[in-house]
């Protein structure tokens, strides 16, 4: 189906990045795995490419400000060739933007530059041990020392959390359960900052996930971005973007399966013919198709919507819960159809299905998706 979204810039693009992915990432999939990790090559090799400074004017080392469609054919990409990039994602559509958006200037000449370039990886912390989406329950603390502030708590699952220079920590500064809470800038050689073991995932293994912990961290008050008591302003106006990015992700994953599925039963034989040419084969396959063009069809006009400067939260939570709830649906059916082969850890489709679960829950789970939807319904 035409896409409007996106033009000739946007393709060669595609092209430029799907290059780069190919050379840097595709044979190193499984070693990545094993290490947990992406190695620095890797990002500086996209910091190169300009992908990591789409959102970031010249002046700081970028390219942009470019439209979200160069992102889109980025994630894209990586879905297509089997690139996990849950850590490059984060840095580029989820910690950049506040960057961008809330910091002085002052602040995007001393960390911009290299969050461009990918020889400074950032990473956002918000979930904590007791606290998911539900932003107001957050308990890691900052109080102000004179021209510090001084951190004090943890955060659980954060992704890029590893590899990260500059952590974007939520942090209370006051018991107003939403005015509260204040984004600060967490350089990672900090007195007091330390993280956990890698944490192990069912799914996208290379892409790291710890746990951080501040123990009397002292960072300037000159660390944080935006004014005091405005994060959970701040991180509402994103996260429209990162659910989006999300959606993006999801439907490019399902249209890969099911073009290995395509393959797979077309070389597939039993009793006498291939497994492409049976007739549930088809019914299958034709019915994911359908959805995933629907799908396609609801990211496309969210990006437009974003683009335009007009995404509606809601409306993002409906992309974000329709598109990953198909994905499951498109990898769980196309893994059946490649029946035993499809459980082996070795295939394609096996570690598409392992990476594909995690995005009902990441970004907000598809049950906060529905509440969500359903107050803009007024209920």
């Amino acid at each position: 189906m035409r896409r409007r979204v996106l033009n000739a810039e946007h393709e060669a693009f595609r092209e430029a990045i799907g290059s780069v992915l190919e050379k840097t990432a595709v044979d190193f999939q499984d070693e990545w795995d094993r290490a947990g990790r992406m190695p620095d090559s890797f990002f500086e090799a996209l910091g190169d490419s300009g992908l990591f400074g789409l959102d970031i004017d010249p002046e700081y080392g970028g390219q942009g400000p470019a439209d979200y469609g160069f992102k889109m054919v980025a994630w894209e990409e990586a879905a297509r060739l089997g690139v996990g990039i849950a850590t490059v994602r984060t840095h580029t559509d989820v910690v950049t933007p506040y960057f961008v958006r809330f910091g002085n200037e002052e602040q995007k000449k001393q960390w911009l530059p290299g969050i461009a370039s990918g020889k400074t990886m950032a990473s956002i912390a918000m979930s904590e041990p007791d606290t998911g989406s539900d932003l107001g329950g957050i308990s890691t603390r900052a109080v102000r020392d004179g021209d510090e502030y001084v951190i004090n708590g943890s955060k659980a699952y954060i992704t890029g959390g590893l590899v990260a220079g500059l952590v974007v920590v939520v942090v209370r500064t006051s018991e107003d359960r939403r005015g509260g809470l204040t984004l600060v800038v967490v350089e990672t050689d900090r007195p007091g900052f330390s993280r956990g073991n890698p944490l192990k995932k069912l799914g996208q293994s290379s892409s790291d996930t710890v746990d951080l912990f501040f123990e009397n961290v002292r960072i300037p008050v000159g660390n944080r971005l935006g004014d005091e008591g405005k994060a959970f302003e701040y991180l509402t106006s994103n996260l429209s973007q990162e659910r989006l990015a999300i959606a993006v992700g999801a439907v490019a994953t399902s249209r890969a399966a099911i073009t290995e599925t395509l393959d797979y039963t077309q070389s597939r034989r039993m009793f006498g013919t291939t497994l492409a040419a049976m007739q549930n084969t088809k019914f299958v396959l034709a019915g994911l198709s359908a959805k995933v063009e629907a799908a396609q069809t609801m990211v496309d006009a969210a990006a437009e919507d974003l683009i335009a400067g007009v995404l509606d939260p809601a409306d993002a939570a409906r992309a974000k819960l329709f598109c990953t709830e198909v994905q499951g649906e498109v990898v769980d059916a196309c893994l059946q159809l490649h029946g035993g082969a499809g459980y082996l850890r070795e295939t394609a489709i096996n570690r598409m299905y392992a990476d594909s679960r995690v995005t009902r829950i990441y970004g907000g789970s598809s049950e906060v998706m529905k509440v969500i939807i359903a107050r803009s319904m007024g209920l």
